[in-house]
Protein backbone atom coordinates (compact mmCIF):
# COMPACT_ATOMS: atom_id res chain seq x y z
CA UNK A 1 0.00 0.00 0.00
CA UNK A 2 1.34 3.45 -0.94
CA UNK A 3 2.33 5.63 2.00
CA UNK A 4 1.23 9.27 1.99
CA UNK A 5 3.00 12.01 3.93
CA UNK A 6 2.45 15.70 4.56
CA UNK A 7 5.52 17.82 5.29
CA UNK A 8 4.92 21.23 6.87
CA UNK A 9 7.96 23.43 6.41
CA UNK A 10 8.16 25.79 9.41
CA UNK A 11 4.40 26.15 10.01
CA UNK A 12 3.42 29.34 11.83
CA UNK A 13 -0.27 29.10 12.72
CA UNK A 14 -1.31 26.47 15.27
CA UNK A 15 -4.90 26.24 14.04
CA UNK A 16 -3.73 25.33 10.53
CA UNK A 17 -1.42 22.63 11.84
CA UNK A 18 -4.19 21.32 14.09
CA UNK A 19 -6.50 21.06 11.11
CA UNK A 20 -3.80 19.24 9.12
CA UNK A 21 -3.34 16.86 12.07
CA UNK A 22 -7.05 16.04 11.94
CA UNK A 23 -6.80 15.26 8.19
CA UNK A 24 -3.75 13.08 8.84
CA UNK A 25 -5.51 11.23 11.68
CA UNK A 26 -8.49 10.43 9.43
CA UNK A 27 -6.45 9.30 6.43
CA UNK A 28 -3.52 7.41 7.99
CA UNK A 29 -1.17 10.06 6.61
CA UNK A 30 2.13 10.70 8.40
CA UNK A 31 2.84 14.34 9.30
CA UNK A 32 6.38 15.73 9.25
CA UNK A 33 6.97 19.08 11.00
CA UNK A 34 10.13 21.06 10.18
CA UNK A 35 11.30 23.53 12.83
CA UNK A 36 11.15 26.27 13.75
CA UNK A 37 7.46 26.01 14.54
CA UNK A 38 5.52 29.19 15.21
CA UNK A 39 3.83 27.60 18.24
CA UNK A 40 4.20 24.91 20.88
CA UNK A 41 2.72 21.51 20.09
CA UNK A 42 1.07 21.42 23.50
CA UNK A 43 -0.92 24.59 22.91
CA UNK A 44 -4.64 24.13 23.42
CA UNK A 45 -5.30 25.74 20.03
CA UNK A 46 -3.61 22.75 18.34
CA UNK A 47 -5.75 20.38 20.35
CA UNK A 48 -8.93 22.33 19.60
CA UNK A 49 -8.24 22.44 15.83
CA UNK A 50 -7.32 18.77 15.77
CA UNK A 51 -10.50 17.99 17.75
CA UNK A 52 -8.66 15.83 20.28
CA UNK A 53 -7.37 13.54 17.53
CA UNK A 54 -3.70 14.39 18.20
CA UNK A 55 -3.08 10.99 19.87
CA UNK A 56 -4.18 9.37 16.57
CA UNK A 57 -1.68 11.33 14.45
CA UNK A 58 1.68 9.87 13.58
CA UNK A 59 3.91 12.94 13.44
CA UNK A 60 7.64 13.51 13.49
CA UNK A 61 9.40 16.78 14.32
CA UNK A 62 12.73 17.69 12.68
CA UNK A 63 15.21 20.38 13.70
CA UNK A 64 15.64 21.56 10.10
CA UNK A 65 15.16 20.72 6.40
CA UNK A 66 18.48 18.90 6.20
CA UNK A 67 17.52 16.51 9.00
CA UNK A 68 14.23 15.76 7.25
CA UNK A 69 16.04 14.93 3.98
CA UNK A 70 18.63 12.83 5.77
CA UNK A 71 15.98 10.74 7.54
CA UNK A 72 13.70 10.46 4.46
CA UNK A 73 16.06 9.88 1.52
CA UNK A 74 13.64 7.96 -0.71
CA UNK A 75 10.12 8.49 -1.95
CA UNK A 76 8.67 11.05 -4.31
CA UNK A 77 8.60 14.59 -2.98
CA UNK A 78 6.19 17.17 -4.39
CA UNK A 79 6.41 20.84 -3.47
CA UNK A 80 3.24 22.91 -3.36
CA UNK A 81 3.87 26.37 -4.70
CA UNK A 82 1.88 28.99 -6.56
CA UNK A 83 4.81 28.94 -9.02
CA UNK A 84 4.42 25.24 -9.83
CA UNK A 85 3.81 24.20 -13.44
CA UNK A 86 1.90 20.96 -12.78
CA UNK A 87 -1.39 20.24 -11.04
CA UNK A 88 -2.04 17.35 -8.62
CA UNK A 89 -4.15 15.44 -11.13
CA UNK A 90 -1.10 15.22 -13.43
CA UNK A 91 0.82 13.24 -10.82
CA UNK A 92 1.02 9.45 -10.79
CA UNK A 93 0.28 8.59 -7.16
CA UNK A 94 -1.09 5.06 -7.40
CA UNK A 95 2.06 2.93 -7.07
CA UNK A 96 1.43 0.75 -3.99
CA UNK A 97 5.16 0.40 -3.37
CA UNK A 98 5.91 4.14 -3.36
CA UNK A 99 6.10 6.70 -0.58
CA UNK A 100 4.74 10.16 -1.43
CA UNK A 101 5.59 13.42 0.34
CA UNK A 102 3.64 16.66 -0.17
CA UNK A 103 5.72 19.58 1.09
CA UNK A 104 3.83 22.73 2.09
CA UNK A 105 5.64 25.92 3.13
CA UNK A 106 5.02 28.28 5.99
CA UNK A 107 1.98 30.49 5.75
CA UNK A 108 3.82 33.80 5.35
CA UNK A 109 6.45 32.97 2.73
CA UNK A 110 5.95 29.39 1.54
CA UNK A 111 8.83 27.07 0.71
CA UNK A 112 12.23 28.79 0.27
CA UNK A 113 13.17 29.56 -3.32
CA UNK A 114 16.40 27.57 -2.97
CA UNK A 115 14.43 24.37 -2.24
CA UNK A 116 11.94 25.02 -5.05
CA UNK A 117 14.68 25.75 -7.60
CA UNK A 118 16.30 22.40 -6.87
CA UNK A 119 12.98 20.63 -7.46
CA UNK A 120 11.31 22.50 -10.33
CA UNK A 121 9.99 19.32 -11.99
CA UNK A 122 8.13 18.44 -8.79
CA UNK A 123 6.60 21.84 -8.02
CA UNK A 124 2.81 21.61 -7.97
CA UNK A 125 0.21 24.37 -8.22
CA UNK A 126 -3.46 24.20 -7.35
CA UNK A 127 -5.30 26.06 -10.14
CA UNK A 128 -7.25 29.15 -9.07
CA UNK A 129 -8.20 32.58 -10.35
CA UNK A 130 -6.32 35.86 -9.84
CA UNK A 131 -8.39 37.03 -6.84
CA UNK A 132 -6.12 35.39 -4.24
CA UNK A 133 -2.48 34.30 -4.02
CA UNK A 134 -3.06 30.93 -2.39
CA UNK A 135 -5.48 28.71 -0.51
CA UNK A 136 -5.18 28.05 3.21
CA UNK A 137 -2.41 25.51 3.71
CA UNK A 138 -4.66 23.08 5.57
CA UNK A 139 -6.98 23.01 2.54
CA UNK A 140 -3.99 22.40 0.26
CA UNK A 141 -2.94 19.45 2.42
CA UNK A 142 -6.42 17.91 2.28
CA UNK A 143 -6.65 18.34 -1.50
CA UNK A 144 -3.27 16.67 -2.04
CA UNK A 145 -3.90 13.78 0.34
CA UNK A 146 -7.31 13.06 -1.15
CA UNK A 147 -6.00 13.17 -4.72
CA UNK A 148 -3.39 10.59 -3.73
CA UNK A 149 -6.02 8.51 -1.94
CA UNK A 150 -8.38 8.73 -4.92
CA UNK A 151 -5.67 7.34 -7.18
CA UNK A 152 -4.97 4.62 -4.58
CA UNK A 153 -8.68 3.66 -4.35
CA UNK A 154 -8.64 5.09 -0.81
CA UNK A 155 -6.37 2.29 0.47
CA UNK A 156 -8.01 0.69 3.51
CA UNK A 157 -10.18 3.66 4.48
CA UNK A 158 -13.91 3.23 5.11
CA UNK A 159 -15.97 4.20 2.08
CA UNK A 160 -19.14 3.98 4.17
CA UNK A 161 -19.93 5.22 7.68
CA UNK A 162 -18.51 2.56 10.03
CA UNK A 163 -20.79 0.82 12.49
CA UNK A 164 -18.73 2.18 15.40
CA UNK A 165 -20.33 5.54 14.59
CA UNK A 166 -23.86 5.65 13.15
CA UNK A 167 -23.39 2.97 10.50
CA UNK A 168 -23.93 3.01 6.75
CA UNK A 169 -27.72 2.55 7.01
CA UNK A 170 -28.35 5.48 9.36
CA UNK A 171 -30.15 7.51 6.67
CA UNK A 172 -32.72 4.72 6.37
CA UNK A 173 -33.60 4.83 10.09
CA UNK A 174 -36.10 7.05 11.88
CA UNK A 175 -33.35 8.36 14.18
CA UNK A 176 -32.76 12.09 14.06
Amino acid sequence: MAKNNIVLYQPEIPQNTGNVMRTCAGTDTTLHLIKPLGFSLDEKSIKRSAANYVPNVHYIVYENWEEFLEKNPGGKKYYLSRYGKKTPHQLELSNPDETYYFVIGKESTGIPKSILRDNLENCIRLPMNDKIRALNMSNVCAICVYEALRQQDYNDLFKEEPDCFKGSDWLLTDDE
